[in-house]
């Protein structure tokens, strides 16, 4: 890429707060000139379905940036209006919309996208949530060239980061959003004086990382412990794990459970998923291999309980103590 004199423009594209951390470190970067963030429209949600703005639209707003919110870019309006921007690069992180070529072509360096895997690995919607859920070791960020295609143009630079026996998707994605902000901003040091060199990907070890359905939040225990404390790990905090407890006499309880830690071996002829009880303070579950020690639980239309409150209350196993306390015995 050829040297760049003075500011950039910029234009930053993003809507979760993965990208909203980015464009933080971004704004904090006295070399870029952000002439405007574009986000996804204001969508709906919860109760009263009220119309909320994205986490990169508050953002600027604090910071006093124009923002734009086209639905998508098919109108000729929407794509001259970014063109009147007159960018130097567009930056691109969780957008959440698909950027047709004209689009791409715009900018005078195109686009560069932040990207939550070690491309060509986990191309995709769910980077974060699958690695682990592969129980994968190290994960990453690949700063991107953008292309036609999904997540499959030239490498600009990439680094790793450990994944952590613990990690989950909900604190590996905050590592990574503040990992992501530092190599974008290294990466548009390099641009400036000319010194980024792409790299094509080897498009014969690409993976696809497909998006997390709510059905995956349903717990398979034939799982070894290892697998399923990963899987757990991966949907942690959405969709969440959980399981059916089934109790004789009484009607069957969903409970979502938190990640827990691994236990020691089975007993031989225990079935996978039997609940075993209370064991060091964790209400024990058998996998394929191990006990899983869950610390907590949340049942149905409950609160969120440790595990000796759940012990007494749906395992009928109460001491005093829990009794007096919880109200339950």
């Amino acid at each position: 890429m050829d040297e760049k004199v003075g500011k950039l423009r910029v234009v930053y594209m993003g809507t979760p707060d993965f990208a909203a951390t980015i464009l933080d470190r971004v704004s904090q970067w006295e070399e870029a000139d952000v002439v405007g963030v574009y986000t996804q429209p204001d969508r709906p949600c919860g109760r009263g379905q009220v119309c909320k703005p994205s986490a990169v639209k508050k953002l600027a707003l604090e910071n006093g940036y124009d923002i734009f919110q086209p639905l998508n870019f098919k109108e000729d309006v929407d794509v001259e209006q970014l063109a009147a921007l007159k960018p130097d690069v567009l930056l691109v992180a969780a957008y959440g919309l698909i950027l047709p070529q004209r689009v791409l072509d715009i900018a005078t360096y195109g686009a560069i996208n932040v990207h939550a895997s070690l491309l060509p690995k986990y191309r995709g919607a769910a980077p974060i949530q699958r690695a682990i859920m592969n129980g994968d070791p190290v994960t990453g960020i690949t700063i991107m060239q953008m292309e036609k295609g999904l997540d499959s143009g030239p490498i600009l630079l990439q680094r790793a980061l450990a994944i952590g026996i613990d990690d989950t998707a909900g604190t590996l994605h905050d590592e990574l959003a503040v990992l992501g902000g530092e190599l974008l901003v290294e990466a548009l040091q390099k641009l400036i004086v000319g010194d980024l060199h792409p790299k094509v990907q080897d498009h014969n070890r690409s993976t696809h990382a497909a998006k997390l359905t709510k059905a995956e939040g349903l717990l398979d225990w034939n799982k070894t412990a290892l697998e399923l404390h990963a899987h757990l790990r991966g949907i942690s905090p959405w969709p969440g794990g959980y399981f059916i407890l089934e109790r004789a006499e009484k009607k069957p309880v969903r409970v979502a459970i938190e990640p827990g830690t691994i236990g020691l071996d089975l007993e031989e002829g225990v079935k996978p998923g039997t609940v075993l009880g209370l064991q060091d303070d964790a209400i024990a579950i058998a996998t394929a291999d191990r006990v899983y020690l869950v610390h907590k639980l949340r049942p149905a239309n409950k609160k969120v309980m440790d595990a000796k409150a759940f012990a007494c209350g749906y395992l009928a196993q109460c001491d005093d103590a829990t009794c007096s306390g919880e109200g339950l015995c």
